[in-house]
């Protein structure tokens, strides 16, 4: 029955708005997490930043491989790409 209740049910259309919302929120909560682990530094922009670097290249996924992007991340590879981003903008120079 539950299958059911799933093909049935209507599709949901968000604006870029909403979207954009809802992914400064996710965002909010990993950096919140990181906090919590003593990365007191990190906010919701690098988390952003980080997860989307990897979009560059190849344009932008599904909408649910995004949220698992985010709501998977590791402080270490946060860590990592600020390390590198470091890197890149001082070759920069």
């Amino acid at each position: 029955m539950e299958d059911d209740a799933y093909d049935t049910a209507e599709a949901i259309e968000l604006s870029e708005e909403q979207l954009n919302e809802s992914f400064e929120q996710l965002c909010a909560s990993k950096a919140e997490e990181f906090r919590m682990l003593g990365y007191d530094h990190v906010d919701r922009a690098d988390i952003w930043s980080c997860v989307s670097d990897k979009y560059a290249k190849t344009g932008y996924p599904q909408l649910h491989q995004i949220v698992n992007d985010i709501l998977s991340l590791k402080v270490t590879t946060l860590m990592n790409w600020m390390t590198m981003s470091i890197y890149r903008k001082g070759a920069r120079f």
